[in-house]
């Protein structure tokens, strides 16, 4: 197993999608990337902990490869508006690519650099070696598929999940 970790707005949207992927062991919503131990939902909703809301991936590259994980993280989100997803604005909701190796700095590298003239405005996705990872409270994981119900999940997660899905189909989970 390798660990790929992911920024790219609320992390809700982002854990649901990777979790459908076939050779994704775990989506784990959480916060990385701030100074602090253990920082909570609040400080980090609070945008000065300088943690962002992320997703730490457990995959198998036999199954899945790294470039196709990223391919996903391009797709769930854009990574042009800095600091802000749709409603979602503040530094915590940044977009990040956090490596873990040498050979994921490079491929991050690779796919920024082609992705570059693909969209209408710079892409402003940083990427930052990965800092320690702390697991979101329990009540955040898996939040789509056990309140995809409510109205945020509706208007923002269920729309982003479909196209996901759809793009995405040939990868999902059977």
């Amino acid at each position: 197993m390798k660990t790929a970790t992911f920024a790219g707005g609320c992390f809700w949207c982002i854990e649901s999608a990777y979790n459908r992927l076939a050779g994704v062991h775990s989506a784990i919503s959480g916060y990385t990337g701030g100074p602090g131990a253990n920082p909570s939902y609040k400080e980090v909703c609070g945008g000065r902990s300088g943690h962002v809301e992320a997703v730490q991936i457990r995959y198998d590259p036999a199954q899945i490869d790294y470039d196709t994980l990223l391919r996903a993280f391009f797709a769930l989100h854009d990574p042009t508006t800095l600091n802000r997803q749709g409603n979602d604005v503040g530094p915590q909701y940044a977009s990040v690519l956090f490596y873990h190796d040498e050979e994921q700095r490079q491929a991050a590298e690779r796919m920024l650099a082609d992705l570059a003239g693909d969209y209408p405005a710079p892409i402003v996705t940083r990427l930052e070696a990965a800092a320690p990872f702390y697991p979101a409270e329990d009540y955040h994981q898996q939040y789509f598929d056990q309140h995809g119900h409510e109205p945020y999940c509706q208007m923002v997660v269920a729309p982003k999940l479909a196209k996901f899905q759809q793009y995405f189909s040939v990868y999902l989970k059977k």
